[in-house]
């Protein structure tokens, strides 16, 4: 008997570009473009699913999905961990949750182009021409001699350490963790968390969200950044007080926001982050590539192939 599985939140209808769904005559696909916007819409729409598909952390799997879809047995994960997934519920239900690698290099890319396109006013300026034919209305500044503070010196802090460095940029680092090792291995100085945001031009995070980092940057490291200063985030929107950092931008605290993440995704057009002069807004992109992709969708297939022939792959264990 064939699998039933479900693909969520394939934004724009991309996802069959990225596997060889055809070839899987062990299961048929039912491909959601939609984001379920209430776990009442989820629950409904995945009923009889055998399996599903998800893209990590655009739809939250709580306790109280789960526990209403009787016949699920297998969740597939992009990524190697998915804080929206409640792993232990899903083994409380008898539901295996799988994941996939993650090149995780986009990611850094995507943020070291924001502390390049901030510092050289380069949207604002782009803007200004194509918009209102005003030429060279603000002035950016050089990268080279420039701090950038990275807040949490893991895999992507690592690569982007690298990107900052090769431009000529001085690096210092923050983590409750961070060993003198790690710093020594990629040049980079470390840190207290006050001196992070009093020395940098930019700050970017690269921090889990979790309770322990929830609303983690607040109005007093806002106000050590000071009114030159940039906040780029490619991690979790909660990381940061939104309330705090909203004021900030307003009042002129620090110079501007570069953001991927919003608290509430997909995030509309009238969203504050979205329309604010200050603000470089993308739509969480950090992931999204077609060589990315490539690597999510293909082992998301070839999770579902293991399953159903009983040996499945890359097992996402709870805690």
């Amino acid at each position: 008997m064939k699998l039933k599985i479900a693909l969520l939140d394939d934004y724009h209808s991309r996802a069959h570009q990225f596997a060889n769904w055809s070839s899987a005559n062990f299961a048929e696909f039912h491909f959601f473009d939609n984001h379920h916007e209430t776990e009442a819409a989820l629950v409904a729409d995945l009923q009889g699913f055998d399996a599903i598909g998800i893209m990590r952390e655009r739809t939250a799997f709580t306790k109280a999905v789960i526990d209403q879809l009787p016949t699920l047995k297998l969740i597939v994960t992009s990524g190697k961990k998915n804080a929206a997934i409640d792993v232990n519920a899903a083994a409380e239900n008898g539901v295996i949750v799988c994941g996939t690698e993650s090149p995780g290099h986009a990611t850094a890319e995507l943020a070291f182009l924001m502390v390049m396109a901030m510092s050289r006013q380069l949207v604002p300026l782009s803007n200004a021409l194509q918009q209102g034919g005003n030429w060279q209305p603000m002035m950016g500044r050089d990268l080279r001699d420039q701090t950038l503070g990275i807040l949490g010196l893991g895999r992507l802090g690592g690569q982007l350490a690298g990107f900052a460095k090769a431009m000529g940029m001085r690096v210092v680092a923050w983590s409750e963790n961070l060993s003198d090792e790690r710093c020594s291995e990629l040049g980079v100085t470390k840190v207290d968390r006050e001196a992070l945001f009093t020395e940098s031009d930019t700050v970017s995070i690269h921090l889990r969200h979790s309770t322990r980092t929830h609303n983690f940057i607040g109005k007093s490291d806002l106000e050590r950044l000071g009114p030159g200063g940039y906040l780029v985030n490619t991690s979790r929107a909660e990381i940061i007080d939104q309330h705090a950092l909203r004021d900030a931008l307003n009042m002129n605290v620090i110079a501007g926001l570069a953001t991927d993440v919003f608290d509430v995704e997909p995030a509309a057009q009238t969203h504050w982050l979205v329309s604010h002069p200050k603000v470089l807004a993308t739509p969480h992109i950090g992931y999204c590539t077609n060589e990315t992709f490539e690597v999510f969708y293909g082992q998301m297939l070839d999770a579902f192939q293991a399953f159903y022939n009983g040996k499945p792959i890359r097992v996402i264990e709870p805690s």
